[in-house]
């Protein structure tokens, strides 16, 4: 793996298990299917209306109709199907999402999503990202961990508009997996050759440690 954030792209990876139907959500949560064995047991959901997601493709080798919902080209896979907006929301609403994997632009302490808006920028909306967030069974979010400032992601409190309350279970970044517990911020693994105290230095809220010594994340499938 050659950057931070393929690392933590591959490790969030192996958040899925076999069986499961996952969302995919835009942004760097669409490259995960890129770190799943082809025939990795999984149907894999997009919003814009499929489910059995290949790995993505370029354009010379890409059905320029099959798109996933950041406008990635996708593939498909034995069992893929197609279908409109309202069967593909029915589909979250009804809670037969196990996971869903989310962009972030913070996330709080106490789980709080923040994910669509930044004031002064444009947004088309707050979009399916608010019922992928309250209505999947879990929700994990991939960000780097601070912005291009060098500002905390991860904070007490959102101050950017919320996308759900209450919702995330684990973060992945660039730098660490960090669980949201009843507690705050839990750190369960650090990315090779940072430390905890880097990592909480870059947080912007308390971060908890836990009382084993921490693992460094890997990169492949299933290790």
């Amino acid at each position: 793996m050659s950057s931070a954030k393929e690392r933590m792209i591959a490790r969030a990876a192996r958040e899925i298990t076999p069986g499961m139907v996952v969302n995919l959500g835009i942004g760097l949560p669409t490259q995960v299917v890129n770190h799943l064995p082809r025939d990795f047991p999984v149907c894999l959901h997009t919003e814009n209306g499929m489910t059995g997601i290949g790995p993505t493709l370029t354009p010379d080798l890409a059905d320029r109709n099959l798109i996933d919902a950041g406008g990635s080209y996708v593939s498909t896979v034995p069992g893929s199907a197609f279908f409109d907006s309202a069967t593909s929301f029915a589909m979250v609403r009804s809670g037969r999402l196990d996971l869903t994997m989310l962009g972030a632009f913070e996330v709080s302490a106490s789980g709080d999503l923040a994910n669509w808006k930044i004031p002064g920028k444009f947004s088309p909306g707050v979009g399916g990202g608010v019922e992928l967030a309250q209505k999947a069974r879990r929700v994990v979010v991939l960000t780097t961990h601070t912005d291009r400032a060098g500002n905390p992601k991860l904070k007490e409190t959102c101050s950017l508009p919320l996308t759900a309350r209450a919702c995330v279970a684990r973060i992945f970044t660039d730098m660490a997996v960090i669980d949201v517990t009843p507690r705050g911020f839990m750190l369960v693994e650090t990315l090779g050759g940072i430390s905890a105290a880097e990592v909480a230095e870059a947080t912007g809220a308390p971060l908890l440690l836990p009382d084993t010594d921490l693992p460094e994340f890997e990169a492949r499938h299933g290790t």
